[in-house]
């Protein structure tokens, strides 16, 4: 039975104070907490197994490898992909993201192609293409998304054309939780024979993902939001493609000969298997054993379970929220098409400063553009607080938010 308060006791860091209140941590999009399940998973591997992968013959490097690949089996697992050979790990999404750029777009780009990047994406979902469209001249064209945030399904439609060679879109907005229809979507682009990136970050730690009934092509995704710990990403991609790419980084682990020819001093290189042909130089080893123990929490919770728990928070507090008479929240209101996020200001704040002021009550949420500045301008905003929540967070968390947010409202 899913349990928030009995899952609480596994995060050690909910029983901090900040400023003598109960930490309340609402900044939950941009990292989660980590349960002691993932801390002593960490630790147990430099206690006694930490050695380099793939690199020797003896019994702490064979451990090693044995874990690190492991990692890559429950994460293929959990999203649903073929194996391992799909499942690359990054340091994160950005790199998950620059990686599809680079290694994808940077030999199959050309001028008079274009890239649709929707404009509630992530600036790790903008950046990459628009540095890439300098150096190879093709477009970025950009959706636009509706007054509530949601996807502007005409404008995705009317865009897509024989030009389009990769479709970005965010899973779930960062901003307003949003969750896009990216079977639908992925069904459009292949129509086009287009590919399609999907920014994973916020749907992967929230909501059950298969990406096989996605059909989606590439899939990006940080272990750091769900549960496991900073420094390690993923990204799927689907083999027939990944066959094709070419490494991005190059160094060592990625290839399987370099051969020196010395009537013309050049060296022959050959790539690894998948997916190690995409992973240069000493992996985040200990990361992809965090993240495999977070995967593993995850997996014995329930992610339908998760899903369930963070849409009743996300509903309860949009309807405890209307209590307040400055807070403005923003995005839809329905739960069936956003879960976990809530955004919205307090008249008379700019959002940095309600949070500073939120902090003093040990209340954690985020201010500020959340790295989509785009959906921010398309929106009208000069900035926004957000409130995101996960597995831990319970209404009592939410009755004390707004208890205080009312508070606030009086000394105005």
């Amino acid at each position: 039975m899913f349990d928030p308060y009995k899952i609480r006791e596994d995060f050690p860091i909910l029983k901090r104070k900040i400023n003598n209140h109960p930490l309340i941590y609402f900044d939950n999009a941009a990292t989660s907490q980590k349960p002691k399940q993932v801390i002593e998973a960490i630790k147990e591997y430099y206690e006694l197994h930490n050695a380099n992968v793939h690199r020797a013959v003896h019994t702490l490097s064979l451990e090693a490898t044995e874990l690190y690949e492991s990692a890559h089996e429950e994460t293929a697992k959990f999203i649903g992909a073929e194996s391992i050979e799909e499942i690359i790990f990054t340091k994160g999404t950005t790199e998950a993201i620059n990686t599809v750029a680079y290694s994808w777009g940077l030999r199959n780009l050309k001028k008079g192609d274009e890239v649709l990047v929707t404009l509630m994406e992530h600036h790790s979902n903008i950046v990459p293409w628009e540095i890439l469209s300098k150096i190879k001249g093709f477009k970025v064209r950009y959706i636009d998304v509706n007054k509530d945030g949601t996807l502007n399904q005409q404008a995705l439609e009317e865009a897509l054309s024989p030009k389009v060679k990769m479709v970005c879109v965010t899973h779930v907005s960062n901003v307003t939780g949003v969750i896009n229809d990216v079977r639908h979507i992925a069904k459009l682009a292949h129509e086009n024979n287009a590919l399609i990136l999907v920014d994973g970050a916020q749907s992967v730690p929230h909501i059950p993902i298969n990406v096989k009934e996605l059909d989606c092509d590439f899939l990006a995704f940080s272990g750091h939001k769900m549960l496991g710990p900073t420094g390690i990403g993923v990204l799927y991609g689907k083999r027939e493609i990944l066959e094709k790419m070419e490494p991005f980084h190059g160094g060592g682990e990625m290839i399987r000969e370099v051969s020196y020819n010395p009537k013309n001093q050049s060296c022959k290189i050959t790539w690894n298997d998948l997916p190690w042909k995409f992973e240069a130089g000493t992996p985040n080893i200990c990361g992809g054993v965090g993240l495999m123990s977070a995967i593993k929490y995850l997996k014995n919770l329930g992610m339908d379970n998760a899903k369930a728990h963070e849409c009743a928070l996300t509903e309860y507090t949009i309807k405890r929220l209307q209590e307040c008479e400055k807070v403005r929240v923003y995005g839809p209101k329905d739960t069936k098409v956003k879960c976990g996020i809530v955004p919205f200001n307090l008249e008379g704040f700019d959002s940095h400063d309600l949070a500073l002021l939120l902090d003093t009550y040990g209340i954690m949420i985020r201010s500020g553009f959340h790295c989509a500045q785009p959906l921010h301008q398309r929106l009208e905003l000069k900035s926004s607080a957000r409130a995101s929540f996960y597995i831990y967070n319970t209404k009592e968390e939410i009755d004390k938010f707004v208890e205080v947010l009312k508070e606030i409202e009086k000394s105005l």
